[in-house]
């Protein structure tokens, strides 16, 4: 397999699969539906931390690198789950979180010197999810830095033994058989060494932010390339030829310095881009001119695609995201077209993105076939999507990306836009193969060439929401 065709399908560990009843994901439940990953035809997994936690953040939040979350499993399953997933010729990444741990990870008393600190609040930068990125300790009396939640302190990598510890975490990875890791909130590496005060904005973040935060560019807070380098570039020698993805939230045209050491960094201009063709046209053309692209509609953190775009635009969703040039990211239940759920009540996330985090549904059964006991989040609507009647019906959604998967191999070379108009016809060539996409609202007629896939192929021409790859 090459990276550069892959499928990796993404699973958030808690919500994918129950083995032992007690409503929350585990480890021996991936291996319990990798037939149903392999029948699929996805290339890779990859899996949300899966480390022990306080789970401040989702797992985001960890408190040992090397190990395993007691409550999904052991070490040992994990190990297994490697191993089966090698052996149905899939592969396995890791999330990586070098930015941030726990507070309550051994180094946070350990080593305070691999940390960000202060004796005051050292400037005005905002983190992730609002507020102040400084909090008080009360043992010390001083100041940490925080990019994400007070729960989350960052790590210093100015210190050399920050960056020593993080590739003894790559290694060890590698030697238990991970093929690679995508990488989590790397701009927020690139922090100015002297925390300067970020200036005020001048025109609206590229991506969604908290208000606070818009109000500020974040020149110094997050991506100065040099800091980013200094961070990166130790991890890629730890790694060697093993994939790194990186999670970037920053536009195209500035994952330079991160691709000196990534092998590719997902392109956020398409998750927020308007349903529009002329919107989606404009990312491509951007993203086109960009070697190191990986290509996402959904996941754990921003929503689901259909959702977002309505269901009836999931077919045309799935042939963009599957005749991307780059690996592509399935979030797990895209595949079924599964929506945003209501969340917990209370809320379990307190950011707010429990929606995207419902159960994966297999099957009509009461919890979807999740669990047998109480899922941690509800189910959303198993009887009306689920893999079972999907897998069983080749006209389904699931059954398509089942077959655009197969496609890909079919796909060769550089993206070149073709259209991308008004009226909702939205057309790009891979070599010597067309893909056409109908983003409006009417009916258009399908372009001259032999048709390898439609996804409509009882219509004389484009439905709304559909599409078709021709060859010619």
């Amino acid at each position: 397999m090459q990276w550069q065709d892959a499928v990796v399908y993404q699973i958030y560990p808690r919500s994918f699969q129950d083995s032992d009843g007690d409503g929350v994901g585990d480890l021996p439940g991936i291996v319990r539906r990798l037939d149903e990953l392999s029948a699929l035809g996805v290339h890779a997994l990859w899996l949300s931390p899966m480390y022990p936690s306080p789970l401040a953040d989702g797992g985001y939040d960890i408190t040992d690198f090397t190990g395993v979350d007691p409550r999904l499993g052991t070490l040992d399953q994990l190990e297994e789950l490697i191993a089966e997933t090698h052996r149905r010729g899939m592969r396995l990444l890791l999330d990586l979180v070098p930015n941030h741990t726990s507070i309550d990870h051994p180094w946070f008393r350990e080593h305070p010197d691999w940390y960000v600190w202060a004796d005051e609040p050292a400037n005005n930068w905002k983190a992730a999810f609002g507020g102040s990125v400084w909090t008080n300790d009360a043992r010390s009396g001083r100041w940490y830095l925080h990019s994400f939640f007070p729960e989350q302190p960052d790590l210093d990598f100015r210190n050399p033994a920050v960056s020593a510890a993080m590739q003894d975490v790559v290694r060890v990875w590698l030697e238990r058989g991970v093929d690679g890791f995508r990488l989590d909130a790397l701009d927020c590496l690139g922090k100015h060494p002297e925390l300067l005060d970020d200036p005020p904005a001048t025109r609206p973040p590229p991506f969604p932010e908290p208000p606070e935060a818009a109000e500020l560019e974040r020149r110094h807070s997050r991506n100065w390339a040099p800091a980013v380098r200094t961070a990166l570039a130790p991890l890629r020698e730890a790694a060697g030829d093993a994939f790194l993805v990186g999670e970037v939230y920053r536009p195209t045209d500035e994952l330079g310095p991160y691709l000196e050491s990534l092998d590719c960094a997902f392109v956020f201009e398409l998750l927020f881009a308007e349903w529009r063709a002329e919107a989606i046209g404009s990312v491509l053309e951007r993203a086109a001119r960009v070697a190191g692209t990986a290509w996402m509609l959904s996941n754990h953190d921003f929503g689901r695609v259909g959702t977002r775009i309505g269901a009836d635009n999931l077919r045309a969703a799935a042939v963009l995201l599957h005749t991307m040039p780059g690996p592509v990211f399935l979030y797990q239940g895209d595949e079924i077209g599964l929506l945003e759920g209501p969340g917990g009540d209370p809320p379990v996330d307190r950011y707010n993105r429990d929606r995207a985090r419902h159960p994966m549904q297999w099957d009509t059964g009461p919890h979807g076939g999740f669990t047998t006991g109480t899922p941690w989040l509800p189910a959303v609507d198993p009887a009306q999507r689920n893999v079972a009647g999907q897998r069983a019906d080749p006209g389904s959604l699931w059954s398509l990306h089942r077959d655009l998967i197969a496609i890909r191999r079919e796909l060769r070379g550089d993206l070149e836009l073709v259209a991308a108009d008004p009226g909702g016809l939205l057309a790009y060539r891979r070599g010597d193969v067309l893909v056409a996409l109908n983003l409006g609202r009417d009916a258009l007629d399908l372009p001259a060439g032999e048709p390898l896939l439609r996804t409509h192929p009882g219509d004389p021409g484009l439905r709304a929401g559909g599409g078709a790859i021709l060859r010619g």
